[in-house]
This record gives structure tokens, C-alpha cells and sequence, in this order.
């Protein structure tokens, strides 16, 4: 089958790859419809590397996606060849002590789509997973929806760790797909009012037409002594999704006592300081997202019943063959891109 693979930093190449064969009875193999491009395939894309996690070239990338059934193995019970599917990219054990107290997401022995070390991506025609990580769609539900579904888990989780959203006021720092989907999210779960930024004015605006009630660019003006004028009191919670230092500081400033910093974004860093004045007198709360833990079906669930529109998210969509421009389009964020869609149908 053919295969996209990077064969170095910023280049990827077209190669053909062994047939994928399903080898455990739980297995199901999969013909891709759509692959969505992501923030850390972008990472791994320009840099090589996340955090720790290096690539070795050739390195298949992609870990957003949905398909169409082909095959299962004999002991799947919920599939059957033709059912279309959203793609969780995690493969966990179910077995260590990570799995046991519910953390999958965090498993010891965690096999992810396109990481580093792990397994290789999903850009290519046809791939194998467990039954464990697919989830029907409904016929009214897209494959590019489905695709989008995943990065929906990562915001529907975040705001989930903050507990109840019910009546709260927030600010999401960064309006990418991630920030997006946790705005979208904060509001199904009940946010009041939801304040986005952005140092890209496309995005700004894209934000302020689809899931914020206030907008600002933080090098166009003060955003944080303007949402204070709003929200003197500070805010309940703030998910920089970003991952830079200055959205970091933001957020320490715009929180009130007792707030939440959610860091959602993947750093661009190897560290992030606090100022530890003000974080340890407002006894502001750290939280860290690890992608999504369990939280495919909540997100499907808020698409499929029009409780959050994700459609305008995709704003680009590349044919196969075209994977490179695809990935180019996103890391140079050209052409007011948000999500680039790489399609196989």
C-alpha cells in the first residue's frame, strides 16, 4: 500500500509500506478516509521531536482520522465490515496501574498514532487498531467530523478537569483547533462567558464568529487589562492552549483566587516559569492535559447533536498525493488555515 512518510525535517515523501494484516482477534483493519494535520504532527514535522520523543526517519506522521471498516477479527462484536468509524489514535494496555485507576490516557505501556517511539501514523491507505479505540458515526456524521472529533476529546477533557463549567467565566489563550475545541466544549458544558485570543487575526476572527463572546489580539492591544475591566473579580479558569510563556503569564493575571491554569497547548519550551507571587497568593491551581482520556464518545456525541458545529474548523482539504502542501499550509499557517484535512475519498 502506499504510505506518506517524512524522510527529514520538513520533507515527506510517498513510499510504499507493507500491507497492515490483523494479527489479534480484536483487531480491525481500516481503509483512511480522512486524516486531520495537528499542532504536534507539526512539531514532530519542523523539529523532529516532542519534548523527549525523537523521530527516527522514515517516520509516518498522522493521528487524527476516520475510516471505513474492511475486516475484523474474530472476536470484535460491535463492528462489521462497511460501519465507518472515528479513530481514537491511544492503544493502551488496560492491565498496568495507570489503566487500573482509569488513567488510559496516561498508560504505562501506551502505544499512540504517529509518536515518536510508539506506532507508526495513520497517513496512509489502510491501517490495523483494536476494537478498543474505533467508534461508529452515524450515517448523517462525516469523516471529516469524525476526524475533527478527536481533537474535540482533548477540549472536552480539559474542561472537564476543571470540574463543573456551569456558570463559569473563562478565557481560552490560543484559537488554534485546540483552543477552539475547548471553547466549544466549555460552552456545551455549561461556561458562561468565554473570552479567546490570539496573535493571528484571522483567528481572532474566526474566534469571535464561532465560540467566543470577546476577542482580542495581545499584540494589537493590553488583552489582559481588558478582560480585567470586564472581569474585575478574574476569571474561573484559563486554558492556554498556546504553549508559549506569555499566555502562561496571562493567565496567572486574568485568574481569580482559587482559579485553574490549564495547560493544554504543547509548549514550544523546554520550561515554563510562574510568576510565584501572585500564582501562591491567588492559590492558583495547575492543571496539565495529557491528550484525552476516554472522551471520544462525549465528543461525537456533542457533534452528532448539533450541541457543538466543528464544520468550520476545516478550512482546508488536500488530496493524499498532496500531503506535503498539506503540512506546509499548516506549519507556515498560510491562507487563513485552522484545520487542513488530508482526504482520501
Amino acid at each position: 500500500m502506499k504510505a506518506m512518510a517524512m524522510t527529514g525535517i520538513g520533507r515527506i515523501e510517498m513510499q510504499e509500506a507493507p500491507e497492515p494484516e490483523i494479527t489479534r482477534d480484536s483487531d480491525v483493519l481500516l481503509r483512511m478516509g480522512s486524516v486531520g494535520v495537528c499542532g504536534s504532527d507539526i512539531h514532530n514535522y519542523k523539529d523532529g521531536r516532542i519534548g523527549r520523543a525523537v523521530v527516527r526517519f522514515p517516520f509516518r506522521l498522522g493521528h487524527e482520522c476516520a475510516g471505513t471498516v474492511l475486516e475484523v477479527g474474530p472476536a470484535v462484536k460491535n463492528l462489521k465490515a462497511g460501519d465507518r468509524v472515528a479513530v481514537d489514535p491511544a492503544m493502551p494496555c488496560f492491565e498496568c496501574d495507570q489503566c487500573l485507576k482509569g488513567r488510559m490516557h496516561t498508560c504505562r505501556n501506551l502505544s499512540f498514532l504517529g509518536a515518536a517511539g510508539q506506532a507508526d501514523g495513520c497517513l496512509c491507505e489502510r491501517i490495523v487498531m483494536p476494537e478498543t479505540s474505533l467508534f461508529p458515526i452515524r450515517e448523517s456524521t462525516t469523516l471529516d467530523q469524525a476526524t475533527v472529533a478527536e481533537p474535540l476529546a482533548i477540549g472536552y477533557y480539559a474542561a472537564q478537569l476543571t470540574g463543573s463549567m456551569e456558570g463559569k467565566r473563562i478565557a481560552v489563550l490560543g484559537s488554534g483547533p485546540i483552543g477552539l475545541s475547548a471553547a466549544l466544549s466549555a460552552r456545551a458544558q455549561g461556561a458562561e462567558r468565554i473570552y479567546m485570543t490570539d496573535v493571528l487575526d484571522y483567528r481572532v476572527q474566526v474566534a469571535g464568529e464561532r465560540a467566543a463572546d470577546w476577542v482580542g489580539n495581545p499584540d494589537r492591544s493590553d488583552v489582559v487589562a481588558e478582560i480585567a475591566r470586564l472581569e474585575p473579580l478574574g476569571l474561573d479558569a484559563v486554558f492556554e492552549c498556546a504553549g508559549v510563556q506569555e499566555t502562561v503569564d496571562q493567565g496567572v493575571e486574568l485568574l481569580a483566587p482559587g482559579g485553574s491554569l490549564v495547560i493544554v497547548g504543547i509548549p514550544t519550551v523546554e520550561r515554563l516559569s510562574f510568576v510565584i507571587d501572585v500564582s501562591r497568593r491567588k492559590e492558583i491551581r495547575l492543571q496539565n492535559v495529557r491528550r484525552q482520556n476516554e472522551c471520544m464518545d462525549q465528543a461525537l456525541d456533542l457533534i452528532e447533536s448539533g450541541k457543538a458545529s466543528v464544520d468550520f474548523m476545516v478550512t482546508h482539504r488536500f488530496p493524499f498525493e498532496k500531503s506535503q502542501e498539506a503540512f506546509d499550509t499548516v506549519a507556515e499557517y498560510r491562507d487563513g488555515v485552522v484545520k487542513a484535512i488530508i482526504s482520501f475519498e
